[in-house]
């Protein structure tokens, strides 16, 4: 049995403290699989309840944490005709990516352009695509449309944000908890028209202000139970809202259905991970067309990646505690060596 190294959970889950490297089995790529040689992983909310017990992996997924990663391909299973050994991608997979080595279907790997950064790429599959489908697939945005994030300075917010003002929407009103952050995302190129502090702001309020009365086309939000109301009524005649996390509880005590069937409101839940292979595959030969349009911060590209902070793999838990405490406008990732 060949082995590797990977962040592992102390007792299968638990408080951040549990997280440490040490060593498992290697993974082999089975058929129409490729082996990935981990340059360095992305972090994300839901590995955060992952490692707590609250959300475990799809079925067949590896259980060692992680979705995204950056690397190049070291080993490929029977059937696969899309990438080479040495190839250098990125992409998405159930479970695996704080790991030394990955195995992902060879559908759901992208191939990573020169420009970007091992540490750029790693940011990006998650988070992109996430958004891409929340703003593209099922927001249906249009020219013109007006648009509102919230938790805009987290990475899919940031991606959206961009993603929303490249397919040319009219304003984009990004919600975030601090100042720092709301300036930030302003600051960016392609970023927030408008900004909101939702601790002390009445969101619906604003863009009912920066919209004259119609309210916004699309909605993205992770938040749910607080925001429901305020979203609802944010929302234009005929407007989409895409619901992504539900980061202050699920359960909505009392709901006013009238707004939903006079406005003709489309509200859609949505998940990747545990989306189907032949989704997945389809959603990403989708946002192809989007990917070359990506750099890293300091690039000249219309949708950029923001890096809040890198982190190497035996500070695994310094990145967990950076995330757990909202502190980043951005992406976290972390690097295997």
């Amino acid at each position: 049995m060949s082995t590797m190294r990977a962040v592992l959970i102390k007792d299968g889950k638990g408080p951040i403290e549990n997280l440490y490297v040490g060593d498992t089995e290697r993974p082999l790529p089975k058929e129409g699989q490729v082996l990935v040689k981990i340059a360095a992983f992305g972090l994300n909310r839901m590995d955060l309840s992952q490692r707590e017990g609250l959300y475990p992996p799809p079925p067949g997924a590896s259980q060692i944490l992680g979705v995204e990663f950056s690397g190049v391909v070291q080993e490929l299973g029977h059937g696969v005709t899309k990438w080479s050994l040495g190839d250098e991608v990125y992409g998405l997979v159930g479970g695996g990516a704080y790991a030394e080595y990955v195995v992902c279907n060879q559908g759901l790997l992208i191939k990573k352009p020169a420009h970007l950064s091992w540490v750029d790429a790693a940011s990006i599959p998650e988070n992109y695509i996430t958004a891409y489908q929340a703003v593209i697939k099922y927001g249906e945005i249009k020219k013109g449309d007006n648009v509102l994030v919230h938790a805009g300075a987290s990475g899919v917010g940031v991606a959206a944000i961009q993603i929303a003002r490249v397919f040319g929407a009219n304003t984009v009103t990004a919600t975030a908890s601090t100042r720092d952050k709301l300036d930030w995302l302003l600051s960016i190129p392609n970023g927030a028209t408008h900004a909101v502090n939702y601790t002390s702001e009445d969101f619906a309020e604003h863009v009912k202000k920066t919209t004259n009365g119609k309210g916004v086309d699309v909605i993205v939000d992770f938040v749910g139970r607080t925001h429901w109301e305020k979203n609802i009524d944010s929302l234009a005649i005929d407007g989409r809202m895409t619901l992504l996390a539900f980061l202050s509880g699920s359960d909505v005590p009392s709901v006013n259905l009238r707004p939903i069937l006079y406005k003709r409101l489309k509200i859609q839940g949505s998940t990747l991970r545990s989306r189907s292979l032949d989704y997945q595959t389809e959603l990403i030969n989708s946002f192809g067309t989007t990917v070359g349009q990506i750099t890293g911060a300091e690039g000249s590209g219309p949708i950029r990646a923001y890096i809040h902070k890198v982190y190497p793999w035996n500070e695994i838990q310094k990145a967990h505690r950076e995330m757990a405490g909202n502190k980043n406008s951005g992406k976290i990732v972390v690097t295997v060596s």
